[in-house]
């Protein structure tokens, strides 16, 4: 008797399709490919999944690959595959082949598709060509323009370190962007440009656009804005914004640990790495070249050592070039110059990241006077054949700094006849949302109050002789070599340093009680380091200079790196 039951039906294939797509959202490209390679005659498709694996599994060379071999299989691509194709170039920020993209979707007149334009921006911006990504981001039409164009293009200029021009596309965005709200992505790309141009202001009003759009509390602002207040002198601000965190991550705390480490607060960054590793959150070198940082502008040279030769064991990150370079800046900081010079040898480490190195000891060696080391570290510098400027200023000071004028001169001389010219030293204030850039002598950015701020400086420089002070901070002074040009030595007269002119400016425009912020490009020397703690007694009010390498905070005659810098 036949059975009632009914026969069981075989089980159904899954379409190639779906199975495709599985393999390379888990990245199984091996398999992806060959069933890609089993198909007759892929359609787009197929062709589109497949490169997108692969450009998702970072192999973008291969997707790219596919776009060739399917054209010439004869299948035309789609705005799918044409904009898959400029991701792919995005990530190996090639600008030539993201070109021949370009021209693939003009040609398939994809050009005004807001997913193929958005792509293109994102890729000639990572690529470093911001002028072709804005001229894709024109070409579109308005309405095409989503949140997403927007991002891709504030975040080109803020990768580029063109903060001010993000800062005024996003004014734009609030005013031409047809009642766009600017998401999360956007806001901490202007955040980023505000840091990155130390634009405080601007910021703050930022900040206050995302509590107003409720995003005050989303992590990726959040770290921007720790860094924005950061960069911009406010380092109470940073803190603030990071203990409304809920569980922090890897890059927040990173993020805070950096922060305190420029301000100098070397105990309370170690202080949030051990909270961190406590948390079970795991650093990365970022977060280690912190910690370094930190310990090297506060002094804690045996605890920082500690960690560079435990990195390997106790975390599984083995030191790279940026952490012996802190290194031994820190040695050389201490004045343990021999130390320093045995870790340089010891790191063996090539190309810019060796310049930065011997650089970084060749200023120790100028700072405590050792000419012997200086010497073999310039002749390290001296084999470079770029970017070499930095170097060689500093060995004429170290010449000069013990009495020999003669080789300070020569090394000079060899700069000039060889055209090499140190980049000038600049400082700049923020007043009313307005920056102004100051020169080493040169004060026309004062404008119509050039008369008053050398007036105000020279009754400074009398007051200040009073209390025992021997520099020159009015008509001119005597330059010791941190912001010339690259011509002039020490005992050469030259105009008042940069961030003296800035200050003088901030003290004539800022009202009393408003702490004056000043962000230079340069280390700032040790004559302006004690102008400023004598200007903050005489006048009692507060000043914090960004240079090159950390923040000063001066109040009443003194200066938070307590004179270690």
């Amino acid at each position: 008797m036949p059975s009632s039951s009914r026969p069981e039906s075989p089980p159904r294939s899954r379409p190639p399709t779906i199975s495709l797509a599985a393999y390379c959202r888990c990245g199984a490209m091996t398999s992806a490919r060959g069933l890609f390679d089993g198909m007759r005659d892929p359609d787009v498709v197929f062709w589109t999944t497949l490169m997108s694996g692969y450009a998702a599994s970072g192999r973008s060379r291969e997707a790219l690959s596919l776009l060739r071999a399917m054209e010439l299989s004869g299948v035309q691509p789609n705005v799918v595959t044409l904009s898959t194709a400029a991701s792919a170039c995005a990530r190996l920020a090639d600008a030539g082949l993201g070109r021949q993209v370009h021209a693939r979707t003009e040609v398939a007149g994809w050009s005004g598709n807001a997913v193929c334009a958005t792509a293109l921006v994102d890729m000639y911006g990572k690529a470093g060509r911001v002028e072709d990504a804005r001229a894709v981001f024109d070409g579109m039409d308005a309405p095409a323009r989503n949140a997403v164009s927007w991002g891709a293009m504030l975040a080109a200029y803020t990768q580029n370190a063109l903060g001010n021009e993000a800062i005024q596309l996003f004014a734009e965005l609030r005013t031409n962007g047809r009642g766009l709200a600017p998401n999360q992505f956007m806001l901490s790309s202007v955040v980023s440009a505000c840091a990155g141009v130390a634009r405080l202001g601007i910021g703050k009003c930022v900040h206050g656009a995302a509590l107003r759009l409720g995003q005050g509390n989303d992590e990726v602002i959040a770290v921007a804005l720790v860094d924005m207040y950061s960069k911009c002198g406010c380092y109470e601000y940073s803190r603030k914004v990071f203990d409304r965190i809920d569980q922090p991550s890897l890059i927040p705390y990173t993020s805070i640990i950096v922060s305190a480490a420029k301000y100098g607060h070397g105990r309370w960054a170690l202080a949030l790495f051990s909270e961190m590793v406590d948390q079970g959150v795991q650093p990365n070198d970022v977060t280690l070249l912190g910690v370094l940082h930190a310990c090297s502008h506060s002094g804690l040279v045996d605890t920082g050592l500690q960690l560079l030769r435990s990195m390997q064991s106790k975390y599984g990150i083995a030191p790279c070039p940026s952490h012996y370079t802190c290194a031994v800046d820190m040695l050389g900081r201490a004045g343990r110059l021999e130390e320093a010079f045995e870790l340089a040898m010891e790191a063996q480490v090539e190309g810019n990241e060796a310049l930065l190195l011997w650089n970084s000891l060749l200023s120790a060696c100028r700072t405590h006077k050792r000419l012997d080391l200086a010497t073999l570290a310039g002749q390290r510098v001296l084999e470079f054949n770029q970017d070499v400027a930095s170097g060689l200023v500093l060995m004429s000071n170290a010449y000069a700094s013990v009495g020999q004028t003669g080789n300070a001169d020569a090394v000079r001389s060899g700069m000039r006849r060889r055209g090499i010219r140190k980049d000038p030293g600049c400082s700049w204030i923020e007043v009313k949302d307005t920056p102004y850039v100051f020169y080493a002598g040169a004060i026309s950015c004062a404008g119509a109050r050039t008369d008053e701020v050398l007036t105000l400086l020279d009754e400074l420089e009398c007051k200040m002789r009073e209390r025992g002070y021997k520099g020159r901070l009015g008509r001119a002074r005597v330059s010791d070599g941190h912001e010339d040009d690259g011509d002039e030595g020490k005992g050469v007269m030259v105009g008042v340093h940069s961030e003296i002119l800035a200050l003088g400016f901030g003290l004539l425009v800022l009202p009393k009680g408003m702490t004056i912020r000043v962000m230079k490009n340069l280390r700032m020397c040790c004559d302006c380091h004690e102008a400023f703690k004598l200007i903050s007694v005489i006048v009692e009010r507060e000043f914090v200079v960004r240079d090159l390498n950390r923040f000063h905070h001066f109040q009443m005659g003194s200066c938070s790196c307590s004179d270690y810098w």
